[in-house]
């Protein structure tokens, strides 16, 4: 072939691979978003699909990951999109929670992108300076079937994760944290959420997601090829579903599709938080920060308090002149020791009435002479239900409670999160609210954030607690300090704290009607100040609480909400101190895991003046026999630098007043 035809057919194949170039760049938009501060930069990029990083001080945190939706109409929101607008906006606004978890005035600060594409469909950025959301949105008319939401999330190969694994979808969410490799997470592990991933600088990220409604939930699996990539799962919508027992409702029949909705609505919020020190996970409330607004108007009943429950401790009462056990006599004597210390509630759990039929009363309780005895004490109940026996007859049962004077509900046993699922805690929270009710959901999953929406929601299980100790050797000092960092970051936890039997390592034995926890007592009312819960559990019997006067006056005075929050020391699975903040008073708990400690408490906090410091410390016999300790007075000022040591499994608790 003549040179010359060769070279001009080479220049032209240039060209043409030039054109090609210029116009896959032409399709091509990359944008940032940074947090208020400045630290926090997300990297947005569009072309064949979209996908996210986030950088923390110019450091990779997460690399680019991609995200998308797909239809039923295998429409995939996500694929080859092309970008209408992009609309950013910066938020500075303070949320006053109805209950305070953490601090009573929340700041909502924040950047915002929001990118609207071609079809009606758009995805929202956010940067805060503890974390990073965003969220698919639809503008499509009609109801859309959503058959799966792709989050693949991208790690580097030498992060570790804190990964709470799951057998099944059918869960209580109560798991203990796998410490994995991410590139060793296979593609059969699944886990849910929350999970921490460990970067190898300590720089800690929470995963998680918020504002979980008409949706199902989000779940995490390895990718099975050896990366470090985290993908997204989901329970089906359930088409069938098989009683087992009173209480158990697995699905065994799901549709092919995740949920059918409305075609106008915002979808969850994908959450990942930032942690540079392990302690800014516990105040952080960016799950809180993310769920819709109040949609109460009258909150005024809401009120959180303290409860004295009776399962745990298997109604092991003593001294009395009665037969302890489900009945009348024996709830009296729940009513009467909670009226004693100001104790706000009681709960009736299991075996009140038949489980599957909340109209079939047990015959040895009087339920209406409970109910107008505990008024006179100004004691409120709590009923526990199950689930599916409160659907059954849901308007019915929710007026009998009222009608009765129940204070709110313990909701038990749904132990799944898909759309159905979902949809049911939303109705509870909505017509528990109409009658004035409070809300304990257990066999639950993790908060998302509808305890802003509904605050009568005000606490829920979704974690292994106390109660794993009947029958397990689970629950130790090391798993006690973990929870905090973990699933305590998605909001509060009934982990029903206050165990008065309490035992070495050795010395532990799971005994179903006869518990005990594992750590030292001080352990346990540390828990009261470390543990979030507006609605807190006193788990063991009030014989054994009115044998221990001295540890009654701190549980009867801690508080279940706090003005404010400081950290001031914390490592994940091995010791915590939280200091917290109630009017003038603050209160202070700090827990170790099986290794013994010794802290130096920094008092700066405090206001100018001289504060009344009531302690509960370990006592010098508390590696040997668990439930020694020893309260101590003494005064203290802001310059102070407290000595503070913790046995193995320890904990210390103090109650700060103010001198007037």
């Amino acid at each position: 072939m003549n040179k010359r035809i060769i070279s001009a057919l080479k220049i032209l194949t240039m060209a043409i691979v030039f054109c090609n170039c210029l116009s896959a760049h032409a399709t091509e938009k990359s944008y940032q978003l940074f947090s208020p501060d400045k630290k926090i930069e997300v990297k947005i990029h569009v072309q064949d699909k979209i996908t996210f990083s986030i950088l923390h001080n110019g450091q990779e945190m997460l690399a680019p990951s991609s995200i998308s939706m797909t239809l039923d109409d295998n429409r995939v929101l996500g694929a080859s999109p092309s970008v209408k607008s992009a609309k950013t906006r910066s938020v500075k606004e303070e949320i006053k929670p109805v209950l305070p978890e953490k601090r009573k005035i929340i700041p909502e600060v924040y950047n915002e992108l929001e990118l609207a594409f071609s079809g009606n469909y758009g995805v929202r950025f956010r940067a805060y300076d503890d974390g990073v959301a965003y969220r698919f949105f639809t503008n499509l008319a009609g109801n859309i079937i959503i058959k799966h939401e792709e989050v693949s999330l991208n790690f580097a190969a030498n992060d570790s994760i804190y990964f709470p694994e799951e057998e099944s979808f059918m869960s209580h969410s109560e798991r203990l944290y796998k410490f994995l490799a991410v590139k060793d997470v296979t593609d059969k592990q699944m886990c849910s959420l929350p999970a921490l991933v460990v970067k190898p600088n300590g720089t800690k990220l929470a995963i998680s997601e918020a504002d979980l409604l008409d949706y199902a939930g989000l779940y995490l699996h390895g990718s099975g090829d050896g990366t470090a990539t985290l993908k997204s799962k989901f329970p089906l919508y359930p088409l069938e579903e098989k009683l087992e027992r009173d209480r158990d409702l697995p699905v065994v029949r799901a549709a092919d599709y995740i949920a059918q909705t409305t075609g106008r609505r915002n979808f969850p919020w994908r959450v990942i938080a930032t942690a540079k020190n392990d302690g800014d996970l516990i105040t952080n409330d960016i799950i809180y920060r993310l769920g819709s607004p109040l949609a109460l108007k009258d909150t005024g009943w809401i009120k959180p308090g303290k409860v004295a429950w009776d399962w745990w401790n298997a109604n092991n009462i003593f001294g009395v002149d009665f037969k302890s056990g489900v009945n009348t006599a024996t709830y009296k004597y729940y009513i009467d020791f909670a009226s004693r210390y100001g104790i706000d509630h009681i709960i009736l759990d299991e075996g009140w009435s038949v489980p599957a039929d909340l109209f079939q009363i047990n015959p040895d309780m009087n339920i209406e002479e409970l109910f107008a005895y505990a008024k006179t004490k100004n004691v409120g109940i709590i009923p526990w239900v199950l689930w599916n026996a409160l659907d059954k007859d849901f308007d019915r049962a929710l007026d009998q409670f009222e009608k009765w004077g129940a204070k709110g509900i313990k909701v038990d046993f749904m132990q799944r999160d898909d759309q159905k699922m979902v949809n049911f805690y939303e109705k509870v929270a909505k017509a528990a609210a109409e009658h004035h009710l409070l809300v304990d959901f257990h066999g639950a999953y993790k908060p998302t954030g509808l305890r802003r929406t509904y605050p009568n929601v005000l606490t829920r299980e979704g974690v292994r607690g106390l109660e794993w100790n009947k029958w397990s050797k689970d629950v130790t000092p090391k798993h006690d300090v973990t929870l905090p960092f973990i699933r305590m970051f998605a909001g509060p936890m009934d982990y029903t704290p206050g165990a008065m039997i309490n035992a070495t390592a050795n010395d532990f034995r799971d005994i179903f009607n006869r518990p005990m926890s594992q750590g030292t007592h001080c352990h346990q009312l540390a828990m009261y100040v470390v543990f979030e819960s507006p609605l807190q559990m006193l788990a063991d019997s009030p014989s054994h609480y009115l044998k221990e006067p001295e540890c009654m006056e701190f549980l009867s005075a801690v508080p279940t909400v706090w003005d404010e929050t400081r950290v001031l020391n914390a490592k994940v699975g091995e010791y915590i101190t939280v200091a917290r903040k109630h009017g003038d008073n603050w209160y202070i708990g700090a827990m170790t895991n099986w290794m013994p400690r010794d802290f130096e408490l920094d008092l700066s906090f405090l206001g100018a003046g001289n504060f009344k410091m009531t302690f509960w410390a370990d006592g010098i016999n508390a590696d040997r026999y668990a439930s020694d300790y020893k309260k101590q007075t003494r005064m203290v000022t802001r310059i102070e630098k407290l000595k503070v040591h913790l046995a193995p499994g320890g904990g210390w608790a103090a109650m700060l007043v103010p001198e007037k």
